[in-house]
């Protein structure tokens, strides 16, 4: 049993922002996994889909960015998952725009809804995808920034990091080690 989690926020004003690269991402991981997003539970929208006999769930919290460690601990939970069958992924201002970084453990650095993860679920210890958004051509309180859209001319930009962590998140749940796809991915 693998989970797939993308953090952002559930609103549709919010559907373009940075702060929902990691709904995206999912969005993606879903797709090539063959899964769609069909139900509510555990306050998330949840997709399922199996691969080599492993149930994978991909899932989007409802509960709002900063909350998403409530879903994100229900659903460990009910599904009975161990950390390192755990994947987060989500946007980072500590990271260049359109750079996709995965690690096997961390803190939350700037993130919000990692802090909640982390906390909610008392882990640290469990594989994320940061997606970058920061611009250094942007000078605008973080808070402002990561609720503002994408801007056009970046959308390819985005779109085709999104994909990237998509895969990468499909490939740790179809059992590649977390250290094979961090190999895969990380490249500069």
């Amino acid at each position: 049993m693998y989970l797939i989690v993308g953090l952002g926020n559930p609103e549709k004003q919010y559907e373009k922002t940075f702060h929902n690269m990691g709904f995206i991402a999912a969005g993606d991981a879903a797709e090539i996994l063959g899964a769609k997003f069909k139900k509510r539970e555990c306050e998330a929208s949840v997709a399922e889909a199996y691969a080599g006999g492993e149930k994978i769930v991909v899932a989007r919290p409802l509960t709002y960015m900063n909350n998403s460690g409530r879903a994100v601990k229900q659903l460990m939970a009910k599904y009975k998952v161990p950390a390192e069958r755990l994947i987060v992924i989500y946007d980072d201002y500590d990271l260049p725009k359109g750079k996709v970084r995965i690690r096997a453990e961390g803190g939350p650095g700037t993130h919000n809804g990692m802090r909640s993860v982390i906390g909610e679920t008392g882990l640290s210890a469990f594989p994320r995808i940061r997606i970058g958004i920061r611009d250094e051509a942007v000078n605008i309180p973080i808070i402002d920034y990561v609720l503002s859209e994408v801007r056009k001319d970046d959308y390819e930009l985005f779109a085709a990091a999104c994909r990237k962590a998509g895969e990468a998140a499909a490939e740790f749940a179809r059992g590649v080690s977390v250290e094979q796809v961090m190999n895969k991915y990380n490249q500069k």
